[in-house]
């Protein structure tokens, strides 16, 4: 007889930028080893704590091939040792940690932008070839989780965070030194694929700590820090290499990322509850001289050909097979380009058109870092009639309701491109293209935040994979457009070439429109996709 479930249940894992959970609606299984496990797993153990710490349950083994009586760990009731009970104090400084380091993340990946004239210079290339190292470093954004997220569910989050931040500050030197441009795009290419792990990671983190109910207010600090980064980096870029040169940007990267290697590995322990109760397991194996101690994770354990084929293959064939995940990466892709575009567009209009300097230039993104902390400020909000809709959807509202804030936002994006557009010739006051960043700023983060929330509750136990494939795609456009930005606006004129961004935010607006109203029978045909019968699909927000 299994050991009753205890009536307090913890939702372990949830969305990497979720917002305030899902309410009642279901447990999130996004950051739980449901990769590492086959499809009969319970995965009760992890999200439930209970009096005795352990559940008896007869699972076959895949030793004897029998069904046997296992003693799988749990956290018992208020468990210190569980995150979600550690004082709030400490789960703030935590959380204040690893968006910190978030932060620095996007910061390195556009601080350069702002000297990118400094290894033209000095190595004798194109204009070209030196933007490059903006696209390297993009393309391992892509590239890192592919490897990382999983390994983060093998290993733990802490092991991954240490070591892949070590070697991002390590090779940060030799970009500062380089005597070659070849020296330079590689390393930045390795601090791009290193530096992605704690991108990866620190939604999961957060949803270690905090419960459902809790999670509004950190996961909103954490949502903001990937934008204020690519926002705050031209503009200390601009002041440091201007009066220092571009080496030094490279040695605040490595002052900066330092400082946070040292924080989260020496001050924030492992909160993966997998890994957690793994130790637990194994120390009650030894102290109590019974074998039965165990996780789903070491008990049954998937193939490591099936696992590769679901890490390498799985999103690839989400994003081709899956029109949901096909058509949010795009959106998500066309948002990201448009990030890095900027740090292009920028120094065009304002050096090039109006004879700026690159210090004078950065300070041009202060409006866009206003927009993020202003729609960041807002999160809790948008999380508040989210789990108001719910209510009204009987716990289990559809996934289509999370795309809500995403119908609003989306016109903000083209709103904002058409004022930097016609506001961006030589003889307009400064301030048009600047204000132009304002609303761009303020609907990145519901954008992002809406499409992760409803790609993981319409493909739940595929959401790992789901995200991914977006990260994937969204990286790798990202990364080419900084290449030919330079070109298009040289081609079509700033007007145009910022209106042809416009239109085509405009475009994308249609997406969210069509999956709300037709998402629910999308779902209905796809092979992937969650169903509950349950849904209340009738109830409008």
């Amino acid at each position: 007889m299994a050991t009753p479930y205890s009536t307090q249940t913890n939702t372990a894992a949830t969305s990497r930028t979720a917002s305030v959970g899902s309410g009642p609606r279901q447990t999130d299984y996004l950051d739980l080893p449901v990769r590492e496990l086959n499809d009969g797993a319970a995965l009760h153990e992890y999200t439930t704590e209970t009096p005795a710490g352990e559940i008896i349950k007869p699972i076959k083994s895949n030793v004897t091939g029998k069904l046997e009586d296992w003693k799988l760990v749990t956290f018992t009731i208020d468990d210190p040792e569980n995150p979600k009970n550690w004082s709030k104090a400490y789960k703030w400084y935590c959380t204040m940690v690893v968006a910190f380091t978030c932060f620095v993340v996007a910061f390195c990946s556009s601080v350069i932008t702002a000297k990118l004239e400094g290894p033209m210079e000095d190595f004798g290339v194109a204009r070209e070839v030196s933007l490059l190292v903006v696209t390297v470093f993009v393309i391992g954004f892509g590239v890192g989780p592919m490897v990382f997220a999983p390994l983060s569910e093998m290993v733990g989050r802490r092991p991954v965070y240490a070591v892949t931040l070590l070697i991002a500050v390590i090779f940060v030197i030799p970009c500062a030194v380089s005597k070659n441009i070849g020296t330079l795009i590689v390393c930045r290419l390795i601090d791009g694929i290193a530096f992605s792990a704690p991108m990866t990671l620190v939604g999961g983190t957060l949803a270690d700590l905090w419960k459902n109910e809790e999670r509004g207010v950190p996961m909103a600090a954490f949502s903001a820090a990937p934008f204020i980064g690519p926002a705050i980096g031209p503009l200390a870029g601009g002041f440091l290499g201007d009066n220092c040169g571009w080496r030094w940007l490279y040695w605040l990267q490595l002052i900066l990322s330092f400082v946070a290697w040292v924080l989260i590995t020496f001050t924030v322990p492992e909160t993966y509850a997998p890994i957690l109760l793994k130790k637990r397991a194994a120390k009650l194996r030894k102290t109590e001289n019974d074998p039965k101690y165990t996780t789903e994770t070491e008990l049954d354990p998937r193939p490591l050909g099936q696992k590769l084929r679901i890490f390498l293959f799985r999103p690839f064939q989400l994003l081709f097979l899956e029109p949901i995940v096909l058509f949010i990466a795009l959106y998500m892709s066309v948002l990201y380009g448009l990030l890095y575009m900027f740090f292009v567009a920028y120094p065009i209009v304002y050096q090039a058109g109006k004879g700026w300097s690159a210090s004078m230039t950065g300070l041009m993104f202060i409006p866009m870092a206003i927009g993020v902390l202003m729609s960041a400020a807002c999160a809790p909000f948008v999380n508040k009639h989210y789990l108001k809709v719910s209510a009204e959807c009987g716990g289990k509202p559809p996934a289509e309701k999370r795309l809500i804030p995403m119908m609003f936002s989306c016109w903000l994006i083209p709103i904002g491109l058409f004022i930097f557009a016609w506001t961006s010739y030589p003889t307009v006051h400064w301030f048009g293209p600047a204000i132009g960043g304002w609303p761009v700023g303020f609907g990145f983060i519901f954008l992002y935040n809406s499409a992760n929330n409803y790609l993981v509750d319409t493909y739940q136990h595929q959401a790992a994979s789901a995200l991914a494939a977006k990260t994937f795609l969204r990286s790798m456009w990202g990364a080419s457009t900084v290449l030919f930005t330079e070109q298009m606006y040289n081609r079509l004129g700033y007007q145009w070439a910022s209106s042809l961004l416009a239109f085509l935010a405009l475009a994308c607006c249609a997406i969210p429109y069509v999956f709300y109203f037709k998402g629910a029978d999308i779902r209905r045909f796809s092979r992937y996709a969650f169903s509950d019968d349950e849904e209340q699909q009738g109830v409008k927000a």
